[in-house]
């Protein structure tokens, strides 16, 4: 019978390299960190300077031009139109530092590449740390995050830190999930960790009712309500500022942001289209965004935000009570380019594809090995974050925030592939 090291040397070079990797967290961090900050860098020569240079094309980045300059969070459309909430405070309030700082300049537009590619880099440098968290193994992680480095992507705005804090909240819920009795206090700075997020994006809100659900079923009694209530307490508070902002402003009161009518709308009228880059093609032309349509931008700046974005939902709702199958075609050709990528993203729609598939075989390989908390972490966010975005326009940068957990679970099956064996717990 040959010995340990024999059998260890008979290993494929592939399945050596992950381990070796894997056996160190600096070795393994550093190697993915490497590779996603050169295949960043490597891109930017490529990039027109006039790409980089701040902008009001894009909702976001002309909040952020109104903050730097003017002091106020306001005009994210095509005239002036005033306050907005049309955006989530926390990435207009980044960039609007920057530009603060470098000016309207192309040194602003590079500062914020690499800001953003630093986001990016640390949603697949964390995957060895987040698989072995969730369960699924170190190994799975380090393919996951090489993966991830490699694949082609516009360094996106919002979604990349989106990820990397869905990440660390999954990690900490699954870590309360394991313990014999979970600290009260802990459940509370949770939910302020929660509201933190959502400043990011609000649709993680689907993915914490998912999880205080489960902590309700698999803690059970007096002790699974209180961390709950605890939670939902710290979310509250982290939101209150924002809220109470909006409600000064608006008179009104809304969960982080206020343009789910416009959105709605958007996706759902006559003429409407499932993918977002078909809305340019001849025939297809239909939509009314105060961004690009000046007759809808001055059509808010008359009756205000609020006003248009409830007669935009309105308008979105009475349609789809009047066209039921059209609106069910719609949303499942959303939930299927959400999952395999749409046409129009050509070689793209099928990396997307493949890494569903390969997510969906890690998954099942590795179900019997995770224990209920590791499971529910990889289920929950899958199940209800797309959930809004199967009934809005499809954009590629919508599913961004599940890409961590997605490499994870095709590191595993690619692991389980190349021969290594069951994965570092």
């Amino acid at each position: 019978m040959p010995d340990r090291e024999s059998a260890g040397s008979q290993r494929p070079p592939v399945v050596g390299a992950v381990c070796w990797l894997a056996r160190s967290p600096t070795r393994a961090v550093s190697a993915i960190l490497l590779v996603a900050v050169t295949g960043g860098l490597a891109v930017l020569p490529f990039v027109p300077p006039d790409w980089l240079l701040p902008h009001t094309r894009w909702e976001t980045n002309a909040v952020a031009v109104s903050l730097a300059t003017r002091g106020t969070f306001a005009d994210p459309y095509a005239v002036p139109t005033g306050p907005t909430a049309h955006v989530p405070p926390a990435f207009p309030a980044l960039l609007a530092l920057i530009y603060s700082i470098f000016g309207l300049t192309v040194t602003a537009g590079y500062v914020t590449w690499f800001v953003q590619l630093a986001a990016a880099a640390a949603m697949v440098a964390m995957l060895p740390w987040l698989a072995h968290r969730l369960g699924a193994g170190r190994e799975a992680g380090v393919i996951g995050g090489l993966g991830g480095a490699l694949l082609p992507r516009w360094t996106y705005q919002v979604e990349c830190f989106a990820a990397v804090a869905l990440g660390l909240l999954l990690a900490w819920h699954v870590t309360r999930w394991r313990l014999a009795r979970a600290s009260t206090a802990g459940a509370l700075v949770l939910g302020l960790a929660w509201g933190a997020a959502f400043h990011l994006t609000p649709s993680l809100l689907p993915v914490l009712l998912g999880c205080l659900l489960f902590e309700l079923w698999w803690r059970r009694g007096r002790q699974a309500w209180l961390s709950a209530g605890a939670t939902v307490l710290g979310v509250v508070l982290a939101c209150t500022p924002w809220a109470w902002r909006s409600h000064a402003v608006f008179g009104d009161v809304f969960f982080v942001r206020g343009n789910f009518g416009l959105e709605l709308r958007m996706g759902n009228h006559d003429g409407a289209v499932a993918d977002i880059d078909l809305t340019d093609i001849p025939g297809h032309q239909t939509e009314r965004h105060p961004r690009t349509n000046l007759a809808e931008a001055r059509r808010l700046q008359q009756i205000g935000e609020r006003a248009y974005m409830r007669e935009a939902r309105r308008e979105a709702m009475a349609w789809i009570r009047a066209n039921p199958t059209a609106f069910l075609g719609l949303s499942a050709r959303r939930a299927l380019y959400f999952w395999f990528g749409a046409p129009s993203q050509g070689v793209l729609a099928v990396l997307t594809a493949l890494l569903t598939v390969l997510a969906a075989l890690g998954l099942r390989d590795r179900w019997r090995a995770l224990d209920p908390p590791g499971r529910a972490a990889f289920l929950i966010p899958m199940l209800t974050f797309p959930l809004v975005y199967y009934v809005v326009l499809f954009m590629p940068r919508y599913r961004a925030p599940l890409a961590g957990l997605l490499l994870v679970l095709a590191g595993s099956a690619v692991w389980r592939w190349v021969g290594g064996r069951p994965s570092i717990g």
